[in-house]
């Protein structure tokens, strides 16, 4: 690894902030804090040094933005922070790629869904590891101008909020420098002492919406209807069940009313999993649902209904 001798300062505008995944969230937020930091974006392809952005309000914008494959990266600068924004699945296999240019002291912050690469990273990470749990909605088009680019590379389809924190209970006030940034680049953030209750609530919430919107194709807002709810309401459930051995309490309203207000907040979205799905690539189950199996067999409970989503759900 290499190790500057001098690291540099995440308060610091002048430091550089490294964004690896460029999907539809890491651009998102990339788009965001070029603004505020010198952002470079890593993806798996070459990309033009700019960035075309639909605002959520509908304004176009074109950004100048460094987008370089992650094996042609340099760390000159060292980044002070590395948000991992990949799929859960390719996580840990982007950062390995990585490891050797990084300093081992600069902090992570995962964007990942499920509660999968979260604690194995934290484990294992010699720097900080912040995790984040966001409602922040985006999804890449793919019309192409008449000039062979995307005349739009990321669209912002509805604002939401992110919560910052680290499962060890250790860096609370990295997670507050943060999302003071992230508040600056336009992007609403805080600070959570209980980052571990909020990715387990995202997880019930996708566990819901992203397997069945895949599996019949259709936006969020679908499964409110009638012939949908028998299935959520099975699923809900089985996760409150899940949850409560897991020692995760519930959201003020409840489980249901968690999923139903999500579903209704979004119900012009297409799910992460479906777009994956449409663009034919490897979905999230496995993070998504792969924790909530595990703990059903930790905990000796019955999830007929989870079980049956799994093996329906493309992997």
């Amino acid at each position: 690894m290499t190790q500057p001798s001098n690291p540099p300062v995440l308060t610091d505008r002048a430091s550089s902030w490294l964004i690896v995944g460029a999907g539809a969230l890491g651009q998102l937020f990339a788009a965001h804090l070029a603004s505020q930091r010198a952002v470079t974006l890593l993806g798996r392809r070459d990309a033009p040094s700019t960035l075309g952005y639909l605002t959520a309000e509908g304004e176009q914008r074109r950004i100048a933005l460094p987008r370089l494959r992650l094996r042609d990266w340099r760390p000159s600068p060292p980044p002070a922070l590395v948000i991992l924004a990949t799929k859960a699945h390719d996580g840990e296999a982007a950062l390995a790629e990585l490891e050797p240019r990084l300093d081992p002291t600069t902090p992570l912050l995962l964007l990942q869904n499920g509660f999968r690469l979260q604690p194995r990273l934290t484990t294992c990470w010699p720097g900080p590891v912040l995790c984040a749990s966001t409602t922040e909605a985006a999804y890449r088009p793919t019309s192409p101008s008449t000039s062979g680019e995307p005349a739009v590379d990321v669209v912002h389809a509805a604002r939401g909020h992110t919560w910052i924190g680290d499962l060890a209970g250790e860096h609370a006030e990295l997670a507050e420098r943060i999302a003071e940034t992230m508040n600056e680049a336009g992007l609403a953030a805080s600070a959570c002492a209980d980052i571990r209750r909020r990715l387990w609530h995202k997880l019930a919430i996708n566990a819901v919406i992203n397997p069945l919107t895949a599996r019949y194709r259709i936006p969020n807002g679908e499964l409110a209807h009638p012939a949908r709810q028998r299935e959520v309401t099975a699923l809900v459930g089985e996760i409150s069940r899940l949850m409560a051995a897991e020692g995760i309490e519930p959201p003020e309203a409840g489980w249901m009313a968690l999923v139903q207000r999500a579903i209704g907040n979004s119900a012009a979205n297409q799910s992460s999993m479906l777009q994956d799905v449409l663009a034919g690539r490897p979905t999230e189950r496995d993070a998504i649902l792969g924790p909530l199996l595990e703990a059903a067999e930790r905990h000796a409970l019955d999830v007929p209904a989870l079980r049956a989503l799994y093996s329906s759900t493309p992997g």
